[in-house]
């Protein structure tokens, strides 16, 4: 007898297949995935290895969520273009999956460096990083948009990237080094989303790769145009050009109950 017709029992066939025997008595009762023979003495269910490629494909098919309704549907009509299609559905919502978690660890990392810096920083210190390129998304604002508005327009942007939650992004707003030099520290011009993985397309902002002047602010708002003020004189002293956009960005929100405890991080590119 060939090895793929010898007879196993549920016991054995459910060991091999590292899964218990009540799962296979419960696909047999269902219809869903039936022994290749029962034993008419003592009822008792048997397998072969011809199964196995099978209840494979059933075990897999389970393990991408696929409800035992559509695992029904598939063995009635089994093929090679049912099972294709099936599974090109599958792989698509894995790839989004990955995506989602890809972009999770991406802000638990950013979440982790910022804690480290929290507990590093000194506040009044202004220092040289260097940053690689990122694509951000922006939205425009003004002087006379609410915080309400910023709300409804973050949500928004949010939404059209598919994002499931907030926290799957980082957030901040921008303001333009002409704005500073001309002592205009609350003109800010835009807020922005970086959203990790997302691809550079048309209509993105880029925040250039190079050295940034990188200082925080410790407080309320109101006290940041005087941190800007310091920053202008730092560059001035050390023949330093800024360019472009100041970005800002809180980063303890999540640690803190008071404003007075809020910091954010002023990052500028700069030459020189």
């Amino acid at each position: 007898m060939k090895k793929k017709d010898k007879l196993l029992t549920i016991g054995q066939f459910a060991a091999m297949h590292g899964i218990n025997k009540k799962t296979l008595m419960w696909y047999d009762e269902i219809g869903l995935f039936k022994p290749a023979v029962i034993n008419t003495e003592n009822g008792y269910r048997c397998y072969n290895y011809h199964q196995s490629p099978v209840l494979e494909t059933i075990l897999l098919l389970r393990e991408l969520d696929v409800s035992i309704n559509e695992i029904q549907d598939f063995m009635k009509n089994r093929s090679a273009s049912a099972l294709k299609s099936l599974l090109e559905e599958k792989i698509a919502g894995l790839d989004m999956q990955i995506t989602h978690l890809q972009a999770i660890r991406t802000t638990l990392c950013t979440h982790h460096q910022n804690m480290d810096t929290l507990l590093s920083i000194d506040l009044s210190k202004i220092s040289i990083v260097e940053k690689e390129e990122r694509c951000l998304v922006t939205v425009d604002v003004d002087r006379n948009t609410s915080f309400e508005q910023e709300v409804e327009l973050i949500t928004a942007e949010t939404e059209k990237y598919r994002l499931g939650r907030l926290h799957e992004a980082s957030y901040g707003s921008m303001i333009s080094v002409a704005d500073l030099q001309n002592g205009s520290f609350d003109n800010y011009s835009r807020l922005f989303i970086e959203i990790p993985f997302l691809p550079y397309q048309a209509g993105l902002h880029i925040m250039p790769k190079g050295k940034y002047l990188r200082a925080f602010h410790k407080g309320a708002w109101s006290g940041i145009p005087e941190k800007y003020q310091e920053i202008l004189d730092y560059a001035k002293r050390h023949g330093l050009a800024l360019h472009g956009f100041s970005y800002e960005m809180g980063i303890n929100e999540n640690v803190i109950d008071r404003i007075e405890d809020y910091i954010v991080q002023i990052e500028i590119p700069v030459t020189g």
